[in-house]
C-alpha cells in the first residue's frame, strides 16, 4: 500500500492562519492530515483523498486521483446550498452537518475563511461563538 500522503504545507499554512485566529482554537495532527478544534470538537479537517485508503470523497465522486479535501460543519440554508452545489463541494455520509470541499488552484480562500468561521461558530460554546 502507498504511504499516506499529507496535505501540502502551503494549504495547511493558509488554513492554520484562518482557524487559529478564532478564540481558543487549536491545531493537532489527525488520524490523517491536520484538524482544528475548539475544546473537543473538530471544526475543520484537511487531508488527502488517495487510492488505497478509505475516502468518502472518492466513494461519492468516483475520482481516483489524489485530491486535498477540507471537511467542516454547515447548517441551515448554507448546508442545503453546499450539499446541492456539486463539486468542489460534496456531502460525506457520516454526519448530517459535515460538508467537504476540494482544495485546488481554483479555491476561493475568502469563502474558505467564511466556511471555517461558521463551522467554528457551530462547534464552539455560545460564549466563544459570540466573540466572532
Amino acid at each position: 500500500m502507498a504511504e499516506r500522503l499529507q496535505p501540502a504545507e502551503d494549504v495547511v499554512l493558509r488554513l492554520r492562519a484562518i482557524a487559529t485566529a478564532l478564540p481558543e482554537a487549536y491545531e493537532e495532527d489527525a488520524w490523517t492530515g491536520v484538524r482544528w478544534r475548539i475544546r473537543t470538537r473538530t471544526f475543520g479537517h484537511v487531508m488527502v483523498a488517495q487510492r488505497g485508503y478509505e475516502s468518502s470523497y472518492r466513494d461519492i465522486t468516483g475520482d481516483e486521483s489524489e485530491r486535498t479535501v477540507l471537511t467542516f460543519h454547515a447548517t441551515g440554508d448554507e448546508l442545503l446550498a453546499l450539499t446541492h452545489a456539486g463539486l468542489p463541494f460534496y456531502k460525506p455520509p457520516w454526519s448530517g452537518t459535515i460538508v467537504g470541499l476540494v482544495i485546488d488552484d481554483a479555491t476561493d480562500w475568502a469563502e474558505v475563511a467564511e466556511l471555517l468561521t461558521e463551522s467554528y461558530r457551530f462547534c464552539a460554546p455560545q460564549k466563544l461563538a459570540r466573540l466572532v
